[in-house]
């Protein structure tokens, strides 16, 4: 390249530097080792999970992809209102269970993979809108290793909240870079993935300058259709009619009440530090991360069976938690104190999630994988007497990890059958 300026994006910031190849293997060098260091600290919080069994929801999901996942089902999950949003679930387990049918490990490891590239997303996000690559370092090495949002990566079921957020930070990220067709396209996607990704759009204006407004209208449109398209699954749909869904929840007290919970303990301890500082620079970007968390929790106040959302849904919450977490880590210059912050990070949330969130999910877990065990044990028809979980948990469950029929199931006491009594009740969180 000679001794000519080399030209270096970085999101949308040009930055002009002497000419030496090795300026850009340097670079380079250092956002892969980012990288790595992001995969590595997720492998490390989050690797415990690989050994836990399926759980019970994991199985009647997983039963039903096996139809609507198929190539051969699309004609009947597109015309199904309550279920089209989520084809990329679908999609995804009917692939996970001819790589490895009801093996933990292989779907477990899908979700791990999927939160990683999730956390590369958060860097590469808060990299491109702040020009920071100290705070979208930290930014993604929090988000990696957050113990809030468990149940999204160690919740089989809960796939479809790490599909959305990978596509829809996609699309976001996509946007940011000027690359605005694949951005429609991936947001697409993210829609396909889950009902609630239509709480994008309003990042995507949160992100963006006023001037480039116009042109999220092919984003609007897409998010018209899903919301027509719910609308459309009203009355048949469970979701507005099992909790998760009603204008008369007390919205008022979730909506306060999970924002202060996400942001125990570290987003209290960031925003303190950053008060602390007064470094004028932050304020806007502080005040952005509090609304993203704001906005991304709107699809999921409206419970009426718990007033704080669960953690499966603070997902894209957390991300702006991790923007904060970024924000304040990225004053730190001493390496000692650096060192010492990364320490109390990965004491507080890998062993956390090691030790009092493995047992939780073991014991969740129990009934199906009992009942699985029993089932091979007999051939008679199993009258489950006592359990803990809904039929078709149970169903599914000795469907996919037997092979045999719902119907060798009885709920009653029956002429020949077998009895299986599962006691114990597992907790639910």
């Amino acid at each position: 390249m000679g001794n000519g300026p080399i030209r270096v994006l970085l999101g949308n910031a040009q930055i002009t530097a002497p000419g030496y190849t090795g300026v850009l293997d340097a670079l380079r060098l250092s956002t892969r080792a980012t990288l790595v260091a992001i995969a590595a600290a997720a492998i490390l919080a989050y690797g415990p999970m690989l050994s836990i069994p399926l759980i019970a929801d994991d199985y009647p999901l997983m039963a039903q992809s096996l139809t609507y996942g198929a190539p051969s089902g699309l004609p009947v999950l597109l015309q199904d209102a309550t279920f089209r949003l989520r084809s990329t679930t679908y999609w995804a387990l009917f692939g996970l269970w001819h790589a490895g049918g009801i093996t933990p490990w292989v779907h477990h490891s899908a979700s791990l993979f999927l939160h990683i590239v999730n956390s590369w997303l958060v860097f590469a996000v808060v990299l491109a809108w702040r020009r920071s690559a100290t705070a979208a370092a930290w930014a993604g090495f929090f988000f990696a290793i957050h113990e809030g949002h468990q149940e999204a990566v160690m919740w089989f079921a809960a796939i479809s909240e790490l599909l959305m957020f990978l596509f829809g930070m996609s699309a976001l990220w996509c946007w940011m870079r000027g690359r605005e067709w694949i951005s429609v396209l991936l947001f697409a996607l993210s829609l396909l993935s889950k009902e609630s990704a239509v709480i994008f759009l309003p990042l995507f204006f949160l992100v963006t300058e006023r001037s480039r407004w116009k042109r999220l209208l092919p984003h609007v449109a897409l998010v018209g259709l899903a919301v027509a398209s719910v609308a459309q699954s009203r009355v048949n749909s469970f979701r507005f009619n099992d909790g998760s869904f009603s204008l008369h929840a007390p919205f008022w007290i979730t909506w306060p009440r999970s924002t202060a919970r996400l942001l125990w303990i570290w987003g209290w301890i960031a925003g303190a530090y950053l008060l602390w500082k007064r470094d004028r620079k932050w304020s806007i970007p502080v005040l952005q991360s509090l609304a993203w968390i704001v906005i991304a929790f709107i699809p999921y106040i409206f419970l009426t069976y718990m007033t704080q959302i669960p953690s499966r849904q603070t997902y894209l919450a957390s991300a702006g938690l991790a923007m904060l977490v970024g924000y304040a880590a990225s004053g730190l210059r001493d390496r000692r104190i650096v060192a010492a912050v990364v320490a109390l990070l990965l004491i507080h949330n890998a062993g956390y999630l090691w030790t009092k969130k493995r047992a939780q999910f073991l014991e969740r877990s129990a009934p199906t994988t009992e009942l699985i065990a029993f089932a091979r044990r007999t051939s008679a028809r199993i009258w489950v007497r006592c359990f803990p979980l809904p039929p078709i948990d149970a169903e599914g469950a000795v469907y996919l990890g037997v092979g045999r029929s719902p119907d060798s199931l009885v709920w009653t006491e029956t002429a020949g059958a077998v009895e299986f009594c599962y006691r114990e009740a597992p907790r639910l969180f």
